[in-house]
């Protein structure tokens, strides 16, 4: 006899598993001066740190979705969390940066498969009125990582040294295996769900790497034949899914579904424009300001509290309240907190600076739970896998596109050079002119998160 699902149960599981990623990436925002240190890494090396992770799940949420629908998103969320619990166990145990950053890439693959299954299993088990907070609530718990990551990495990374973030997830992710099989009964997938399109797999995988890669390259030419390789291989994935019968990303999610589009560029611009402030602000503290790891988690943290409080109540509101108002609304916060950020300097007060990532913090809450019901909602339910991961590649996506930007121009402006006093100016200014880049991407997605239409419920996407 099969035994019931509490949904209650099933929430407080993905809220964990979906706690994880978020917490070891701001951690380790705080901890990478004190990873680079121990490894003599530059400042594109530490970048790498935080990419190596991002580009791995960019390229493997979609395929890693798709095999979650044709064999079972419980499966695949539970193979995550032990990829990501061991890759966690040996980046503490790392002795070089290459081998951090081959954790990283292990990590990457955890988290893309947690972060593919998650928010689908969710919202296959939740009906359409009580979706958008249950999709918050899984939200804020992404955000709380992002809250405890920086405060928590920062005595953590004083106290213990940068293995301590890595190990504290290693007794989370175990609790969330054992939780998941002793807990949760029976497997989500479709019934009828044809093969796995492995060789469209290969030809998105090698796109993406070639597109992204190539980006933080630039300006070299090995940046521009890495991209340009990327965009012969887009026509090439195209085409093939055209003709394929059973394709890895069904094309037809994309025709005449205007909200889905478009709410999936808006978050695409939202996290590129929003990630690496993080990683930006930890370093412009820690070097120009002179904060050490604690004092600047501490900063740091104001921005994610704000999104965690902000998120849930958003994503209840958007169950009655147009999508599209809530998440343009968050995209215009974000744009006006970077603006504010774009003119920090020696002179410009500390509350001042925190009073833009406070800003930033509303806008991202303001923002991404709506858009997410969005997205979710105007798919039918054996897409679902699918939309999910979209969600999340899009996530990873622009987070590698925003640490693309900022370490092009930290590549054209310090390079090579380790960061000591003598760049510190340099850095400033790299920070300044990333910021004032992003403002303007923004801009863009105001009227992309705008233009998306008003927010139409699937008729076949309802809670089975």
């Amino acid at each position: 006899m099969t035994r019931p699902l509490n949904k209650s149960v099933l929430l407080v599981v993905t809220c964990l598993a979906s706690f994880l990623v978020p917490f070891t990436v701001s951690s380790i925002a705080i901890a990478l001066p004190a990873i680079g240190s121990a490894f003599d890494l530059d400042a594109v090396g530490m970048g790498w740190v935080t990419s190596a992770y991002l580009l791995t799940a960019a390229v493997c949420i979609i395929p890693f979705g798709r095999l979650a629908d044709i064999y079972g998103r419980k499966r695949l969320f539970i193979l995550g969390n032990v990829l990501f619990t061991v890759a966690s166990l040996l980046a503490a145990l790392s002795w070089s940066g290459a081998a951090v950053i081959a954790a990283r890439i292990i990590q990457g693959f955890g988290g893309s498969m947690v972060f593919a299954t998650s928010i689908a299993i969710v919202t296959a088990v939740f009906p359409p009125g009580g979706r958008g907070r249950a999709i918050g609530i899984i939200t804020a718990t992404v955000y709380a990582g992002l809250s405890i990551g920086p405060f928590l990495g920062g005595i953590l990374t004083q106290h213990w040294g940068w293995p301590a973030i890595f190990l504290v997830n290693v007794p989370i992710g175990v609790l969330v295996i054992a939780a998941t099989l002793a807990a949760i009964p029976g497997e989500w997938a479709e019934a009828g769900a044809h093969g796995f399109d492995r060789i469209g797999a290969i030809i998105y995988s090698l796109m993406l790497i070639g597109l992204l890669y190539g980006l933080t390259l630039l300006p070299t030419p090995e940046g521009i034949l890495w991209m340009a390789a990327g965009g012969a291989l887009f026509w090439a994935f195209v085409r093939w899914e055209r003709r394929h019968p059973s394709p890895m990303l069904d094309l037809s999610l994309f025709r005449s579904n205007r909200a889905f589009i478009y709410s999936n560029a808006a978050a695409l611009i939202n996290y590129a424009i929003v990630f690496a402030v993080g990683f930006l602000m930890s370093l412009y503290l820690q070097y120009n300001r002179g904060f050490d790891p604690q004092t600047a988690g501490i900063i740091l943290v104001t921005m994610p509290v704000v999104q965690m409080v902000v998120s849930p109540l958003a994503g209840h509101f958007s169950d009655s309240i147009e999508p599209r108002l809530l998440a343009t609304a968050g995209m215009a916060c974000t744009t006006g907190g970077l603006a504010l950020l774009a003119f920090v300097s020696p002179a410009m007060p500390l509350p001042l600076i925190i009073a833009g990532l406070v800003i930033l913090g509303l806008g991202y809450g303001l923002f991404s739970s709506p858009n997410t019901n969005a997205i979710m909602s105007a798919v039918e339910v054996r897409h679902l896998g699918v939309a999910s991961a979209m969600v999340s590649t899009m996530r990873a996506t622009g987070q590698m596109i925003s640490m693309a930007i900022a370490m092009l121009i930290l590549a054209v402006i310090i390079g090579s050079r380790p960061i000591t006093a003598s760049t510190y100016p340099d850095l400033e200014l790299s920070v300044r002119i990333t910021l004032s880049l992003f403002v303007l991407i923004g801009i863009a997605g105001i009227g992309a998160s705008y233009s998306r239409g008003a927010m139409h419920e699937h008729p076949e996407n309802e809670p089975t």
